[in-house]
């Protein structure tokens, strides 16, 4: 591993002041699993590495009547251990507690796991299905992104060289509301995903009719992608499987996968179907109390 210069500093306005200050040549140290990887690889060669997990605002866990807000520091596991994530956030669970081994997710952060910006990344679609907003800080000041806009290419974010994700805020779920997670892997847990789909849906007072739906794809796509329209063909239709199916065609048109040692375009595409009709099922029976 080359030479680098390392920094922990306890407040946000000294993070972004050393961001600043490294010119684009830094990079901010959450749970360090794929940072420290990329290191030791060649793939990162940053001269500073700043420390994020003394930061107060970025350990910050907390559910209120507003949402969920999850610091930038905060590990998978510290989160889907909190016994109300658990209850209101259990899509979220979904995602985070497939993130590497048991092990790994006692250190990987949910933040960190966006800011990686892996088309791959299986809390990315949970967190856009939700309707997740990220509060990123720098030298001008905070600006929310919603997460469908964070990633912006393979391994790219929205962040500029001196800006850094605080936190994540995820909406209340509203009544008669769920939402699922679902991925296909080749081998065992801990591989890469050939296609995930997270899917949220809010249903009317009847439970016989959707009011809205959001669904989002992983590694079909150079980013995370948010298929918009399949969600929207469902508003106002009936909770049947000729809608599900509906929004599952639509979905699979969104989908830009490519052919690769995991698995080819046909059958990524395929799965993206299949996929988004059983996240589709799984968040409608979580809406419906099952």
């Amino acid at each position: 591993m080359h030479s680098f210069e390392y920094a922990a500093p306890t407040s946000l306005g000294e993070a972004v002041n050393l961001l600043a200050g490294a010119r684009g040549n830094a990079r901010v140290l959450a749970g360090g699993t794929d940072l420290i990887i990329n290191m030791r690889v060649g793939r990162r060669k940053p001269a500073l590495v700043v420390d994020g997990k003394h930061i107060p605002e970025l350990n910050e866990l907390s559910v209120s009547a507003s949402g969920l807000t999850i610091g930038a520091a905060v590990s998978c596991r510290r989160a889907y251990e909190h016994a109300e994530v658990a209850k209101r956030y259990q899509a979220l669970v979904d995602s985070i507690s497939l993130i590497g081994s048991v092990h790994i997710q006692g250190r990987a952060t949910v933040g960190g796991n966006l800011c990686n910006a892996a088309p791959s990344g299986d809390a990315i679609p949970t967190l856009i299905a939700l309707g997740a907003v990220a509060k990123v800080l720098g030298p001008n000041g905070t600006r929310e992104v919603p997460v469908e806009d964070f990633c912006v290419a393979p391994g790219k974010t929205c962040l500029a060289d001196d800006e850094l994700l605080v936190s994540l805020h995820i909406p209340a779920p509203v009544a008669n509301s769920g939402a699922r997670y679902l991925r296909f892997i080749p081998r065992n847990e801990m591989d890469i995903a050939i296609a995930g789909v997270g899917a949220s849906v809010v249903l009317d007072a009847t439970k016989q009719a959707f009011v809205s739906a959001r669904i989002a794809l992983a590694s079909v796509g150079p980013t995370p992608i948010f298929a918009r329209e399949a969600g929207a063909l469902l508003a106002g239709k009936p909770v049947s499987e000729d809608s599900i199916q509906l929004a599952a065609d639509a979905a699979q048109a969104a989908a830009k996968p490519i052919t690769d040692m995991r698995g080819t375009v046909e059958q990524r595409k395929h799965l993206v179907k299949v996929l988004t009709a059983r996240a589709l099922r799984g968040a409608i029976e979580r809406a419906k109390g099952a």
